[in-house]
């Protein structure tokens, strides 16, 4: 465990009460006590302990092998966001409402930073539209019908969707949706990259 000349650093150089802090977050994370992990790498538990506690400073060796056991590579252990006061789970009220018009697009996550997707709680009113021109945008959307009917255009085809049934596609194709039905169609929707 204490090899010197190959002794792991955190990026930013905090050395390694940052390592040890950081590898009791993804252990937590992973849902693994010390026990079970230590187990899992085949390393005692008290390596597991010291390290988390910043008494020891693995060598790369011994962290891949503990890192084993979750497992993760040592690129991942280090570029994983541990954004510890991230919220992840979101109320009804705390989804902003984007819509400029008669459709509703409530927003999941709207302030979590860097986004990779966007996940949309829709609701289009009877004749609702996204309007007369086609949408084109980079990335890829899906979304599955909760209630009502929709009719999704995408490309040359169209199709009116209702309970359960659902889209997928590559969002550079000109598209568009309109509910033709006398109900409120509800959908839950997702695009990547984050459109918003």
């Amino acid at each position: 465990m204490g090899n010197v000349e190959s002794v792991i650093r955190s990026p930013d150089g905090k050395g390694t009460d940052d390592v040890g802090s950081r590898l009791k977050s993804v252990r937590k994370m992973h849902g693994l006590s010390q026990r079970e992990l230590a187990k899992r790498a085949g390393v005692t538990n008290a390596t597991i302990s010291l390290i988390e506690q910043g008494r020891v400073s693995p060598s790369i060796g011994s962290l891949k092998k503990v890192l084993g056991g979750i497992p993760m590579s040592l690129a991942e252990f280090f570029t994983l966001q541990l954004d510890h006061n991230a919220q992840v789970f979101f109320r009804a009220t705390e989804m902003p409402d984007l819509s400029t018009g008669p459709n509703q697009y409530r927003l999941l996550g709207a302030d979590k930073r860097r986004r990779q997707m966007s996940i949309f709680y829709e609701i289009y009113p009877p004749g609702g539209d996204t309007g007369p021109e086609l949408l084109r945008h980079d990335g890829e959307e899906g979304g599955i019908i909760v209630s009502g009917r929709l009719e999704v255009t995408v490309g040359g085809e169209c199709a009116v969707l209702g309970l359960g049934d659902g889209y997928y596609f590559n969002s550079r194709l000109p598209h568009r949706f309109r509910n033709p039905g006398d109900l409120d169609c509800v959908l839950v929707t997702a695009n990547s990259p984050a459109s918003v």
